[in-house]
């Protein structure tokens, strides 16, 4: 349920019941601040708060008032196998060099190793995105390539989406295809610029009919939207006990820190020459600097965005990309372009090292973001599965096997976290695929088709 809308959103209908504590009606789980902002009415989405619950809290149960989600997080061109996986496996292990940037959240998250993608791995790059996120082997015709099925962010959607104002919502942190595919021929394209999706999102729509996606990004934080809503949310709280109006406070506060923040990346840019802008157009992307495009300023501010998009159940399934296969983003510190740095640097590749390190770095902040977002007796993460993902091991050579898997969030406890599960058999990556969607509590009987075809789950991941 979006958090910023200009018209009457579902649930917004008669007053929820009375409480029996003497503070008035309890605001209801659909319940919404209701205000102005420059002529449009405006609301705003609330967290979870106790006062939402009946008197027992039974409504916290994860799958009831709790939704689970989904989430992928991907990257192309695959990782340097030898400096990824763990030495050794079970609970009892210790990151790599290139998952360290996760240690914080190493209780949380599963490394998954020794899976193979199960396709024909004929066309390079496409092969193994579209064999590990659909089970099926892409389909290629006149140079044009395309998914032969559903990713399985779109296999979920269509399964929880009808239940949030967003089915999905894919983002990127660079100019970014994205994998998400409804089936042949039909890819969901990430939306890649922040302002863009804080306006979808967040803020008021200024686009009219016909008119080109550029959006004066300053038109939408001239008048913060809980500026519009104050004399909602004094009533709201003095209706809340203590814990509700900390917790409505820490949700009110993201929400101002996110214009905050937005505002401040537009005046004071990384490079003031990079920055300069037509008189006559507001500046719609964030510009490269020195060649180089700003994937860590956008992706944080997008994951910002999208762990609010979940606290606020606007949608229960995302999936944010940091740069696409075969991308050839300069990225900090580096001689050449990702891609070609798989292929053409020697030894043990110490800068695709150092671009995977930087990747799993922002994975990390994904998970420490959400996890810092209470809900019931836990966080978001813990409600959620978030799947990091690329799409080849070793890009040198396209390898479809031992592919880079972290799993992280539990799924409300149906996923196991906490340990570095390794396959020495080369188990069909599809298997990992099943018990996301059962865990999902989605009554796949299988998953993938031919060689990538499977009826039963990864077991020594599920709980």
């Amino acid at each position: 349920m979006s958090p910023f809308r200009t018209s009457s959103p579902r649930g917004v209908g008669p007053r929820s019941p009375k409480r029996s504590d003497g503070r008035g009606a309890a605001p209801s789980r659909r319940g919404f601040l209701r205000g102005v902002l420059q002529g449009s009415a405006i609301f705003v989405g609330l967290p979870m708060l106790e006062a939402m619950l009946n008197g027992n809290g039974t409504a916290l149960a994860c799958g009831g008032a709790i939704p689970k989600r989904f989430g992928l997080f991907f990257w192309g061109n695959g990782n340097v196998p030898s400096r990824w996986v763990p030495a050794t496996d079970g609970a009892d292990y210790t990151l790599s060099e290139q998952l360290a940037p996760l240690l914080a959240m190493q209780h949380k998250l599963a490394v998954v190793s020794g899976l193979s993608v199960k396709v024909p791995n004929l066309l390079p790059h496409t092969s193994g995105a579209g064999g590990l996120l659909s089970g099926m082997a892409p389909l290629s015709s006149d140079g044009n390539e395309t998914f032969a099925g559903p990713t399985i962010d779109q296999v979920i959607a269509a399964e929880v989406g009808g239940d949030s104002l967003y089915p999905s919502i894919q983002t990127a942190a660079s100019d970014s295809n994205g994998q998400s595919y409804n089936g042949p021929n039909s890819q969901n394209p990430p939306e890649t610029d922040p302002y863009t999706l804080y306006e979808r999102l967040f803020g008021a729509s200024f686009r009219e009919p016909g008119e080109e996606a550029l959006v004066d990004p300053t038109l939408g934080l001239r008048r913060s939207v809980l500026d519009s809503v104050s004399t909602d949310i004094l009533t709201l709280q003095a209706r809340l006990g203590a814990a509700d109006r900390a917790r409505l406070d820490q949700h009110l506060t993201g929400v101002r820190d996110l214009e905050t923040r937005l505002a401040r990346l537009e005046e004071d840019p990384p490079s003031l020459e990079a920055c300069s802008r037509p008189a006559t157009e507001p500046l719609a992307e964030y510009p490269d600097v020195a060649g180089r495009p700003q994937i860590t300023a956008r992706s944080r501010v997008m994951i910002d965005m999208l762990a609010m998009a979940f606290a606020c159940d606007q949608t229960r399934v995302f999936g944010h990309y940091i740069c696409d296969p075969v991308s050839n983003n300069l990225f900090p510190g580096t001689s050449s372009g990702h891609h070609n740095l798989t292929h053409d640097e020697g030894g043990d590749q110490p800068e695709v090292n150092a671009i995977t390190i930087q990747i799993v770095t922002e994975l990390a902040y994904l998970l420490e973001r959400f996890d810092a977002v209470a809900e019931a007796d836990g966080t978001l993460l813990d409600n959620c599965c978030i799947l990091g993902c690329s799409e080849v091991s070793l890009g040198q050579t396209h390898s479809l096997d031992d592919m880079p898997i972290v799993l992280a969030g539990g799924l409300c406890g149906t996923l196991r976290t906490g340990l570095h599960y390794r396959s020495y058999t080369g188990d069909n990556a599809s298997s990992l695929m099943l018990s996301i969607l059962r865990g999902m509590d989605i009554l796949a009987p299988s998953f993938g088709s031919d060689d990538a075809y499977t009826e039963a789950g990864l077991s020594g991941i599920e709980v």
